[in-house]
């Protein structure tokens, strides 16, 4: 990019030069744009057909602190009330074999001092990466970092392969790490996550595009709110999907976020090999009905189906998490969730309610999810359980798995509420066969 003019002084604003080493690379088919030997300033950039950013070592772009270099042409956040993310460091639209590479870094220098979380109107913050429609991407080593507000968009990509980067996102609100609406053939490896706000999503806002054949593999994750969430945007369906071999610490909401709310259909994932310490809720699934999509109005759309989930060889240390860790599962009235197994699972939660003392437990009802918000605080604060808290399931089997609490818990271990084809075997609690509380027929066998 110096060849085009562009200076490395940190201060020099080059969208410009480096818009015009992308279209030169692009249109001669040269193949990458080097950034090197400077940390670059630059407004919105536009990745072309056959380009690869390759952002070497020591080198950064930084993105400009004034939002008047930002485009607005860069499409848009897809979640309702969120237009001030909007614009975006880096964009392509339909392009294909497109990449960034290399052991530098991109630093959106998007902090509260140059874009203020504010309800005066002052709210443009811009994503450090969008991709729409792209196809063949390549992601590899590079470290992302400091974005206004999310870290990627990805939507409605296909054949893309992310690889041993890392993000850091804790600067700003709202500070998601990749999110994947829409699209397919994903996976995502070896890289590292620290964020504000979910550190994966996998999202699917158009009814059409489905998520779908996503691997996410040997990745750490800490996060203020979840590791991984899939769902929320689900107006289109999602399938086939694994995690595994990957580390949560310090998860603040939940380690696996899993959420179907827009009318699509979620179905076949696998978690596996998982460890998670300090994560209250290391899997949170929920099946209601709310409207997240900018492009949909207020009326709430049917519910499908959301079934067939494994979750097994889980070691899970949320001791220091009180009272609120439990592994949590939600469907509503004639809307289960259908064909749960967890297996081979070793969970010690925080425990330390005593029916004794001045302690209630709150009127924790699935029910008020209809309609609402699917976030745990609305179901009552302090889940009945201290293991494994089901209702409106179809089809749960727990099989071989250990609860355990630090402190002492009245609590059972398990609680389950309209589940039917409940299966419970090899299953060890605190306080033995009698800390499983379930409605209905059950078929139990523990040690």
């Amino acid at each position: 990019i110096r060849d085009f003019g562009a200076l490395g002084d940190g201060v020099t604003v080059n969208t410009r030069a480096i818009q015009r080493a992308i279209d030169t690379c692009s249109k001669e088919k040269l193949g990458g744009v080097l950034i090197s030997g400077g940390k670059y300033v630059t407004g919105t950039i536009y990745l072309k057909d056959n380009v690869t950013l390759q952002i070497a070592a020591g080198a950064a772009l930084l993105g400009s602190t004034k939002i008047e270099d930002y485009a607005i042409d860069t499409h848009k956040n897809m979640y309702r009330g969120e237009p001030h993310m909007d614009r975006c460091l880096i964009f392509a639209k339909k392009a294909h074999f497109i990449g960034i590479e290399g052991k530098g870094m991109i630093d959106g220098q998007g902090g509260i001092e140059y874009f203020p979380n504010k309800n005066d109107g002052q709210k443009n913050r811009p994503m450090l990466i969008r991709f729409l429609e792209c196809s063949h991407i390549r992601m590899r080593d590079v470290t992302l970092q400091n974005p206004a507000s999310w870290t990627t968009a990805w939507l409605y990509c296909s054949d893309i392969v992310v690889d041993s980067i890392t993000i850091h996102s804790r600067v700003n609100e709202n500070g998601d790490g990749l999110d994947f609406d829409g699209c397919r053939g994903v996976r995502v490896a070896n890289s590292l996550f620290d964020t504000s706000d979910d550190s994966i999503c996998l999202q699917a806002s158009h009814p059409e595009m489905p998520c779908c054949d996503v691997v996410i593999s040997n990745c750490l994750f800490s996060s203020q709110y979840a590791g991984i969430r899939i769902g929320l945007l689900s107006r289109g369906d999602f399938e086939n999907v694994t995690v595994s071999s990957c580390l949560f610490r310090d998860i603040k909401d939940s380690g696996l976020k899993i959420q179907m709310c827009e009318g699509g259909e979620m179905r076949n994932m696998l978690f596996c090999n998982l460890v998670m310490q300090n994560v209250p809720r290391p899997v949170f699934m929920t099946f209601c009905q709310q409207r997240a999509c900018v492009d949909v109005g207020d009326e709430l759309a049917p519910m499908k189906a959301m079934h067939h989930f494994m979750f097994g060889s889980m070691v899970i240390d949320s001791a220091a998490c009180g009272m609120d860790s439990a592994i949590i599962m939600v469907g509503l009235p004639g809307h289960p969730i259908e064909d749960i197994t967890l297996q081979d699972i070793s969970f010690t939660s925080g425990g330390g309610f005593s029916s004794d003392s001045a302690q209630a437990l709150p009127d924790f009802t699935p029910e008020v999810l209809k309609g609402g918000w699917p976030e745990y605080d609305v179901l009552g604060m302090t889940v009945p359980c201290y293991g494994v808290y089901a209702s409106h399931i179809d089809g749960l089997t727990i099989r071989n798995c250990t609860f355990d609490t630090l402190e002492a818990d009245s609590r059972p271990a398990i609680a389950c509420h309209d589940t039917s084809r409940l299966n419970i075997h090899g299953v060890v609690t605190a306080g033995g066969p009698s800390d499983i509380q379930c409605e209905g027929e059950v078929m139990l066998s523990v040690p």
